[in-house]
């Protein structure tokens, strides 16, 4: 077999292929014995016609045809190998030749990754918020978790904010009830800003026992995005009681003994947290500016194929999961169509180069991922996307993705070599050390740019 590369574009190449006739035989005795299996012919045992009677009853065009379908395959990856070509999708082949006991000829265009040229990114420089938690901070979190202890008890007074109502609600379109449109014994915290628009101000000052009517869209259901009158029974009002602020409740709702003690906790998780937002941003923009460095021709039918993919996701798994269509998501958004389409081709584009440069680098710097990386990596995205890990990791061998989990980690350590070479400083000048878990940020940060994580929560 002789073979021939022709750069098309920096993402494009055609295969020149040439195969000695004889080269085929395995192809051919494959293709005999197939259609072999396939066909009788009246004297013959089935599985032992001759293949000269085949060529004559069935014609010999048959059986090259077979045995080229069979080769094909075969000889274009020799070609790719001997080419040493990272491909990208599936070729698209042209028979040029086929002269039967001579040579078989063929071209295959293919999109590659493109030869990429990292520049020296050890001058990256970054700001990112300082870690600062106030006091407000810390009565915030103690407040939300008050807030879960509340308890409530009935009132024979006027529903105002704050109340946990149970109520009837029915919904009219065209004065018709909805199938759907009636709920029964559902609770709602006034002033919460859940169901609808217009149910706080309809319900505020209405005793239980009392009804009232309000106009709202519907957000959901068979007349979604309707005008609907609904009527809402008011059939119980309760108020939510804070417990006080003390030692008593630092000890009902932690394992501590003072209130003194929660706050300190509160501080220190709340350091961690913002310590951990900070690293999310260093990184998030150290991949920014390493984007800029770095020139990425990026192939169309790739672009192509990753635009239709995230809308694909949006619209059939996000937006249907909330009972939305596209058009109702960019009203909402207050996008146009137009916009929409840039904001997702920009975002593709940005997924992609991320994808290429850092497999390049992490080619480049010789990184490996352990089978202790992966491991975690798997028990991370596992849980993730709502799954065990018994069941995340016998969906990822069975669909064959585990080459692509080693990639994901792979990459999120090229982003960590990138931003540990980088100069990270917070918004008051000051150096900043980012934490030993830098690798798990930076898969983070990675799947988020490549899409990846979008894409997860949609499967699952």
């Amino acid at each position: 077999m002789k073979s021939a590369v022709e750069t098309l574009n920096p993402t494009r190449v055609r295969l020149t292929v040439e195969v000695p006739f004889e080269e085929l035989k395995d192809s051919l005795d494959a293709a005999y014995k197939k259609i072999n299996q396939q066909v009788t012919v009246k004297g013959f045992r089935k599985g032992k016609i001759p293949a000269r009677v085949i060529d004559q009853r069935f014609g010999r065009g048959a059986v090259l045809e077979e045995a080229v379908n069979d080769a094909l395959p075969k000889f274009y990856t020799e070609a790719v190998n001997e080419g040493e070509l990272n491909v990208l999708g599936q070729p698209e082949v042209d028979i040029t030749e086929l002269k039967d006991g001579e040579l078989l000829a063929f071209t295959a265009e293919v999109d590659i990754r493109p030869t990429l040229e990292i520049p020296d990114y050890s001058g990256i420089e970054v700001e990112v918020d300082a870690v600062a938690v106030s006091d407000e901070d810390i009565e915030k979190s103690v407040e939300q978790l008050r807030e879960r202890f509340a308890s409530t008890s009935p009132v024979e007074r006027a529903a105002q904010d704050g109340d946990v109502l149970t109520l009837d609600l029915e919904a009219k379109v065209d004065g018709e009830v909805l199938e759907d449109g009636v709920a029964k014994g559902v609770s709602y915290t006034v002033g919460s800003g859940e169901l609808l628009d217009g149910i706080d101000e309809a319900v505020k000052g209405v005793e239980a026992g009392g009804t009232a009517t309000f106009t709202s869209e519907l957000k959901g259901g068979s007349a979604q995005g309707k005008e609907a009158e609904v009527k809402v029974d008011v059939t119980a009002v309760a108020a939510r009681e804070l417990p006080e602020l003390d030692d008593d409740f630092a000890q009902l709702a932690s394992e501590f003994d003072t209130l003194d003690e929660l706050k300190a906790d509160s501080a220190k998780r709340l350091e961690q947290m913002k310590k951990y937002d900070q690293a999310t941003q260093a990184q998030e923009k150290v991949l920014e500016e390493l984007l800029k460095l770095v020139e990425v021709p990026i192939p169309e039918k790739l672009l192509e194929d990753e635009i239709n993919t995230r809308k694909h996701n949006l619209v059939n798994h996000q937006l249907g999961q909330m009972g939305l269509d596209l058009a109702k998501y960019l009203e909402i958004q207050g996008k146009s169509e137009e916009e929409f389409d840039a904001e997702t081709k920009e975002q593709a584009e940005k997924g992609i180069k991320t994808q290429f440069i850092l497999d390049e680098l992490v080619n480049k710097e010789k990184l490996n991922v352990s089978q202790e990386e992966l491991t975690e990596h798997l028990m991370r995205r596992a849980q993730s996307s709502g799954m065990s890990p018994d069941q995340f990791a016998q969906a990822v061998v069975e669909g064959g993705q585990v080459p692509m989990l080693v990639g994901e980690v792979a990459r999120g350590k090229a982003l960590a070599v990138v931003v540990e070479a980088a100069t990270v400083k917070d918004s008051n000048g000051e150096a900043v050390e980012l934490d030993d878990d830098e690798d798990e940020t930076a898969e983070t940060v990675v799947a988020e740019a490549e899409g990846t994580e979008a894409a997860e929560k949609t499967e699952s």
